[in-house]
């Protein structure tokens, strides 16, 4: 296929566009390089003859117009967005703007393409989102696709909006769309604001790691390799208006989280003393989910996926990767409100 991915220099939109080439697919990457997108994160296959890379933001109706026209893509896969819950906190009309209106306007524009194109039968428009529209879970029980909508921060309240306009074009114009929703994602080419990086780079300056509240809170940590795989097999073969959850299958508390990396750093960079030594416990984020966890039954029953990476391999995986791509990271750290404590927005 040829694929349009937007936000594709960012995270997990990378990583799409990185397995996709290599399973031999097209890609179109269109990205508004952002503070969070970064080009070196697709370097490995910019030169690619399958590749092709648009700077342009999907709030630009005429941007998106010219690219679909130009490039003709079979598919798109939408992952571009805002996604720090800190930063919606303090700036909550970046997320409304991109992953709201944005959303909307790339939904118009590919409605408008699929439509100039004879309604071609095989176009997938694929809705990347996140676990986090569903709420805080108790002590038991998973998240299904047919869990019911209750985000509690900006971010996750934008996403939840995404997810019901893509769902409503679906129904209402008749858009061939699939959806997925996934659980917290980590590994290599992580922006260095997010958990993970986090620890391991604080843990490598000698500097505090900050724990929010008592580390309690409880996450499904996923390989990002494994999510870019489950969205390649979703996009080839998920039934069209079905939704699929992605998970790791790996809970964990955010204290058993830190203790495991540094339990990392200490056998592959050891330092005087145990970098768990600069664990501190700091104010909590408001409204602060308390768990999340997927139940990723469908997308195993239906689509033969499971993940393939356990927590415990997929962390060294990534602090061996931070180690060994210092100038990747530091010339990253510069940027504005990395290093930072944010959300603490009264």
């Amino acid at each position: 296929m040829k694929i349009l991915v937007t936000g594709g220099a960012g995270f997990i939109g990378s990583a799409v566009v990185r397995a996709a080439i290599a399973q031999g697919h097209s890609v179109v990457n269109l990205d508004a390089l952002t503070y969070a997108a970064c080009l070196d994160n697709v370097a490995s296959v910019a030169d690619h003859p399958e590749y092709t890379f648009v700077q342009a933001d999907i709030c630009d109706r005429a941007a998106l117009d010219h690219t679909l026209a130009t490039y003709s893509p079979d598919a798109i896969m939408h992952l571009a967005a805002e996604s720090h819950v800190d930063r919606s906190i303090d700036g909550p009309s970046a997320f409304i703007e991109t992953n709201i209106t944005g959303t909307y306007t790339l939904l118009e524009a590919t409605r408008a393409y699929w439509i100039a194109q004879g309604k071609p039968q095989g176009f997938r428009f694929h809705h990347v989102s996140t676990d986090e529209v569903f709420g805080s879970l108790g002590a038991t029980g998973l998240f299904t696709e047919d869990h019911p909508y209750q985000p509690n921060s900006p971010y996750s309240a934008s996403k939840a909006a995404s997810d019901h306009l893509v769902r409503a074009w679906a129904e209402t114009y008749g858009l061939p769309v699939v959806l997925s929703n996934c659980s917290n994602n980590y590994g290599p080419f992580h922006f260095p604001e997010k958990l993970v990086p986090v620890v391991i780079l604080n843990a490598l300056a000698g500097a505090p790691i900050p724990v929010y509240g008592a580390g309690e809170n409880v996450r499904d940590w996923l390989y990002v390799e494994d999510h870019a795989e489950a969205l390649l097999t979703v996009l080839g073969k998920g039934a069209l208006n079905r939704s699929y959850n992605i998970g790791g299958h790996n809970e964990a508390r955010n204290i058993d989280l830190v203790r495991m990396i540094c339990g990392l750093l200490d056998a592959l960079r050891p330092a005087a003393t145990s970098y768990a030594d600069l664990i501190t416990f700091v104010t909590d984020r408001p409204g602060h989910d308390a768990r999340y966890a997927i139940d990723a039954t469908r997308i195993g029953d239906e689509l033969g996926w499971v993940p393939s990476v356990t927590l415990e391999e997929g962390l060294r995986k990534t602090v061996q990767w931070y180690l060994d791509n210092e100038t990747w990271w530091r010339a990253l750290q510069g940027r504005k409100g990395v290093g930072a404590r944010l959300g603490l927005a009264p």
